[in-house]
């Protein structure tokens, strides 16, 4: 008979206590798909509803001022 296991849940970085900041684009490159450079969804994160939306705003504003690319 097959055992079941659960997977740990990923806990949000944010809700953790570390931040994210636009400015850091070492920190920026983790929530951005390396081939596309598109931004990765909540389950791949593992970032919370409203910490995503954090993510995704600090994202286009690093785009916007040139520090990431909008695509490869």
């Amino acid at each position: 008979m097959a055992e079941f296991y659960r997977k740990k849940k990923k806990i949000c970085q944010m809700c953790a206590g570390k931040s994210v900041d636009y400015k850091d684009e070492m920190i920026m490159n983790k929530y951005v798909s390396s081939d596309r450079k598109k931004i990765l969804p909540r389950r791949s994160t593992g970032a919370c509803k409203k910490h995503q939306a954090h993510i995704a705003n600090e994202i286009k504003k690093a785009r916007f001022m040139a520090i990431l690319p909008f695509v490869k």
